[in-house]
């Protein structure tokens, strides 16, 4: 504190310094209950020392324990969005919640991150724009459907803490993103290649496996991360997925993925994941993103346009643009319903000229 010029400040436990021209004071800044406590304790010049800052700190925790349990029959600590979370993973945990994989992914890195310690019914909606606006900007900008997919776990957290009686009524309003509704980006095949070869280059293991199963199978990339080595069937040629999105399923594979996944099941060390990870709470890599992107950019492809969900939409688009009827292709990509399917089936796809060319064959056989 001594060392400080004037207009230089010094933190540590909540407390902060500063030192002016002629004097230094003592401030507080701690989170209690949820709530930001932000304090003038005093100035040097009036004998405040750093002992008595610490002391402030321990009153204030102290009186609001005190409060907590005096608190009035019927009333309720305001929960944070941080334990919320927590409690509402759980619970579906428990319940047999769908796509837990991805709303624990999207909770742990995105939304408990930004929201934090907020009293969940506090959470307005000038707090969800905000949340929005940070997610769309920066190194790491979101696109409008990514950010969708987490105001839709948001959303859901909040429906859910009302039916549990957490919060008597949803807490802010929930504008979603309009998503581009025109053409899917997919890979040619000689771009599949080039990525394919820029993968197996890469320093991170991970990457070479989770584009060839992804190329392979249309699998989403949480379903791809969390597959357990006892639901790979290589002789029947099936991943059983019993948290995938729309519901358990056995997701198709091709022989050629079955053989790679033999050797590779071979090689790798003794774990139930496919991608074990030490460092991941889940036991099991949780996302791919940063080597992905490396790959796409060694391959020669827009970053910004190719994602890890091309990865899905390029496999479905093959499908369809190969002749398979949509209702095989909904049972190989899991999706829910036959409409969302038909959207891969482009306009300006080389398979609608060939099926034109086949009724004008038709037409020119029966005249």
């Amino acid at each position: 504190m001594r060392k400080l010029v004037p207009g230089e400040k010094i933190s540590e436990n909540g407390i902060v310094f500063e030192r002016l021209p002629n004097d230094g004071v003592f401030t507080v800044n701690i989170m209690v209950d949820g709530q930001r406590i932000h304090r003038v304790v005093g100035r040097e010049s009036e004998g405040t020392t750093r002992t008595q800052a610490e002391e402030f700190i321990a009153k204030i925790r102290n009186d609001a324990k005190h409060d907590r349990l005096a608190l009035p029959k019927g009333r309720k600590v305001a929960l944070s969005f941080r334990d919320a979370a927590a409690k509402y993973l759980e619970r579906l945990k428990e319940s047999g919640g769908k796509d837990m994989v991805s709303k624990t992914y999207q909770l742990r890195l995105h939304l408990v991150p930004f929201f934090g310690d907020t009293p969940l019914s506090k959470i307005s909606t000038f707090n969800i724009e905000q949340y929005k606006r940070h997610r769309r900007q920066g190194a790491n900008t979101a696109q409008p459907g990514t950010v969708n997919r987490e105001l839709a776990v948001l959303s859901h957290l909040f429906n859910q803490a009302v039916d549990w009686g957490w919060i008597t009524h949803r807490p802010g309003k929930i504008k979603r993103f309009s998503e581009n509704s025109g053409r899917i980006v997919y890979l040619t095949a000689e771009q599949i290649t080039r990525l394919v070869e820029c993968a197996k280059r890469d320093a991170n293991e991970t990457i070479y496996p989770f584009i060839v199963i992804g190329l392979e199978t249309s699998m989403r990339r949480s379903e791809i991360l969390s597959i357990r080595r006892e639901n790979i069937d290589i002789e029947r040629r099936v991943i059983y997925l019993p948290h995938a999105k729309a519901g358990p399923r056995e997701q198709p594979i091709t022989k050629r993925l079955a053989d790679f996944l033999a050797g590779y099941l071979d090689a790798l060390p003794p774990s139930e994941w496919l991608f074990p990870s030490i460092a991941a709470q889940s036991g099991h890599v949780m996302d791919v993103k940063k080597s992905f992107r490396r790959v796409v950019k060694a391959a020669g492809l827009d970053i910004k346009q190719v994602v890890k969900h091309t990865l899905r939409h390029t496999a479905i688009t093959h499908l369809v643009q190969s002749g398979v009827d949509l209702p095989t292709v909904q049972r190989i990509s899991g999706h829910k319903t036959l409409s969302m399917v038909a959207r891969y089936a482009h306009q300006n796809g080389e398979h609608i000229q060939s099926a034109m060319d086949k009724l004008e064959e038709r037409y020119s056989l029966t005249s």
